[in-house]
């Protein structure tokens, strides 16, 4: 083993760190020597009371000169850096004989000078680290011994290195027998116990057809978020993850069911399905059902200073029954439907105290009243009923059971408000790509098509604006509300004109703000000689109509504007009619006004008429439509039949003058609409007589 040559062996990488720990330790202790020979010496120099001027050299190299001349150096190296470059020349590679050679010739060059020096006692060394390269290179020799050492007895297996055992202890064979003999029989004794139980359950629920407490609980996880706190199985109904800012936990505990209870509900109803293994407790405020009712009515003195109490609304319909009857999962769904109706109505209440309108939104107690329109208010109202009201107050929840009816309820804009919150939670969970996979989420997607489809600062402020819930269900209600007073003027309309025929088509798919319908005005009979088509699109609170002629009118909504435009595109469309019924005929279209200036003002409307002329000129019509009187009929005929020659007018050419226009009684004609009786008239004018 001592014959081994540190040449062959490959110097392991702690043995490298153990040389660089020895020779940091011999920098500075070489630190300490250098400061204590400078001490030495000028301990020396003021007992001779000697005064000495030491001007350092500038030893340093010059880095940077500057544009004025000034030099900047490097800064000097320090004791560990200069000591670390020192050992880095060192080479461990070299054999003994040459250091041994260096030795001597630094001897040899030491007693010359030592001859020549004042100072017989000094001597410089011209390798100074002699001493440390010889403790390394044993230390190396050592390591090289102990790692091929380990080797053999680890991998050969040539020897064998056991830990020294520790003295025995004293040593009772009969007491550790009963111990073990002890802690065997309470082993054995728990596992019996739980074999005896899960084979009485097995067999139970074999023989009854028993509901397994593990599988309901896996249907329970499959559906729910559950987590287990302190050995209690608890989950979440909230939509904290969906980011509801909606302070009300909706904790719920999952807990197992006592096998005598479900034994006795199978007795009681053995033909019924077979009940649960959970019992699912949810927290009292999460219990009952509940419901957002929406209401549009007109104002009332009464509204204002009505007082409603939350316990005291009865929800209509049919109460499920009692919760340890349900069913978890029915038990939980209908503790979620009330946490979310009561997060929709304090995110309603919240944004109604926050909006600036026009007239105020007021929230008393559990019902917020906002104005729709003018005269009309938008009632929004959260029922609960958590079975836990009292006698007391039976009288008041009949009261506010009949007042609150389902006629009144408007389950189209309920719908719209569970749509829009979870619109919202979908948005926030939802985020359009491409989005980040972790860290904060950028902007929105029009906002970062922005800057490619150059949208100016209008379009930005757009962008920044958000409408509230309550915002949108108000526009919901006013565009609502609209939509019925339209259909109601349509079709009162429809039902008081019964000539020509209005035939009104709305479309199946419109947005919950715009609806758009197609009124076709037509005659029975003359569909294919005219048509009077208009649209009109209803909004939140005005209508846009776009007549035959291309016309855009923006009406308010206000019922009257809606009617006076009807009707004067009713009896424009019978002077279109007429016109087109005389130009098969042959008739000439002598003048035509739309909107008369003559005759008294029309309350409603505008007056129209149309002047005609027969093929042979001998015979005119005159048809005058007013929306208060209704169409009538003039006729006149040439030559004049009174004329009668005078010493005044002598001349006969002014016998072709046509005569007094004469009222044609329309209900005594034939013909079953306005056009069919002046085509029958036409026919006849025509004619010769």
């Amino acid at each position: 083993m001592s014959e081994v040559k540190a040449e062959n062996f490959k110097v392991p990488h702690y043995v490298k760190t153990l040389i660089y720990y020895v020779i940091t330790n011999i920098a500075s202790f070489y630190k300490y020597l250098f400061a204590y020979k400078i001490i030495e010496v000028a301990a020396k120099t003021m007992a001779n009371s000697v005064n000495i001027s030491i001007e350092a050299p500038i030893e340093n190299q010059i880095q940077e000169i500057t544009y004025d001349g000034q030099e900047i150096y490097q800064a000097p190296l320090s004791m560990s850096e200069n000591l670390a470059r020192l050992a880095q020349k060192i080479d461990f590679s070299k054999t003994d004989d040459e250091y041994c050679n260096i030795k001597k010739e630094g001897e040899s060059s030491v007693d010359v000078k030592s001859e020549e020096d004042k100072d017989p006692g000094y001597q410089s060394s011209l390798w100074p680290w002699d001493s440390v390269r010889n403790k390394l290179r044993n230390a190396l020799t050592e390591v090289s011994v102990l790692a091929d050492v380990l080797s053999i007895a680890k991998e050969k297996r040539y020897m064998v290195l056991d830990p020294i055992q520790a003295e025995q202890p004293e040593s009772r064979p009969m007491v550790q027998v009963y111990g073990r003999k002890k802690a065997l029989s309470a082993a054995g004794a728990v596992l019996l116990n739980g074999v005896e139980r899960l084979r009485a359950s097995e067999t139970m629920r074999m023989t009854r057809n028993m509901p397994d407490f593990h599988i309901d609980l896996l249907r329970v996880r499959q559906n729910w978020r559950l987590k287990k706190v302190s050995n209690t199985i608890v989950g979440d109904l909230s939509y904290r993850t969906a980011g509801s800012k909606f302070s009300q936990t909706g904790v719920f505990e999952v807990t197992k069911a006592p096998e005598d209870q479900i034994a006795q509900a199978m007795s009681l109803n053995a033909s019924g399905p077979v009940p649960s293994a959970l019992r699912v407790t949810v927290p009292p405020e999460l219990q009952g059902v509940a419901f957002i009712s929406v209401r549009c009515q007109k104002e009332q003195e009464d509204v204002v200073t009505a007082t409603i109490s939350s316990s005291a609304i009865n929800c209509p319909g049919t109460l499920l029954g009692d919760g340890a009857d349900l069913h978890w999962q029915q038990k939980l769904e209908a503790a979620q439907n009330v946490l979310f109706c009561k997060e929709l109505f304090a995110r309603l209440a919240a944004e109604a105290v926050q909006l600036d309108a026009s007239i105020p939104h007021m929230v008393v107690g559990n019902q917020i009243m906002a104005t729709v329109l003018p005269g009309i208010q938008l009632l929004i109202r959260i029922c609960h009923n958590n079975r836990q009201n009292t006698g007391s107050n039976s009288d008041n929840v009949k009261s506010e059971g009949t007042s609150n009816s389902k006629s009144d309820h408007d389950h189209v804009l309920e719908h719209s408000l569970h749509q829009l919150l979870r619109t919202v939670h979908h948005s926030n969970t939802h985020h359009p790509f491409p989005h980040p996979a972790t860290g904060p989420l950028g902007p929105s997607k029009r906002r970062s098509l922005a800057g490619p489809m150059a949208a100016d600062r209008h379009e930005l402020l757009e962008m920044t604006k958000e409408q509230s819930l309550l915002e949108q269900i108000i526009q919901q209600a006013q565009h609502f509300f609209m939509r019925r007073r339209s259909e109601y003027v349509l079709d009162t309309i429809a039902k008081e004109v019964k000539d020509p025929l209005i035939v009104s088509h709305w479309n199946a798919l419109n947005s919950p703000t715009q609806s758009c319908v197609k009124i076709n005005i037509i005659a029975n009979g003359y569909d294919a000689v005219c048509r009077t088509s208009l649209v009109v699109v209803v909004g939140e609170k005005t209508l846009k109509c776009i007549c035959r002629d291309g016309k855009l009118r923006h009406l308010s909504y206000e019922l009257q504007e809606l009617r006076d435009l009807m009707y004067c595109q009713v009896y424009q469309h019978q002077m279109t009619g007429v016109q087109a019924v005389g130009r098969c005929m042959g008739w000439q279209l002598l003048a035509s006004s739309s909107h008369l200036g003559s005759g008294p003002v029309e309350p409603l409307g505008n007056a129209s008429s149309c002047l005609l002329a027969s093929p042979n000129g001998d015979r005119m019509i005159a048809i005058r439509c007013e929306p208060s009187v209704g169409i009538q009929v003039f006729i006149a005929q040439s030559p004049k039949k009174d004329f009668y020659v005078s010493e005044l007018v002598q001349d006969k050419k002014w016998e072709n003058l046509g005569g007094a226009f004469k009222e044609v009684k329309l209900e005594k004609m034939e013909g079953k609409n306005f056009l069919n009786k002046m085509e029958l008239l036409m026919a006849c004018l025509s004619s010769p007589s």
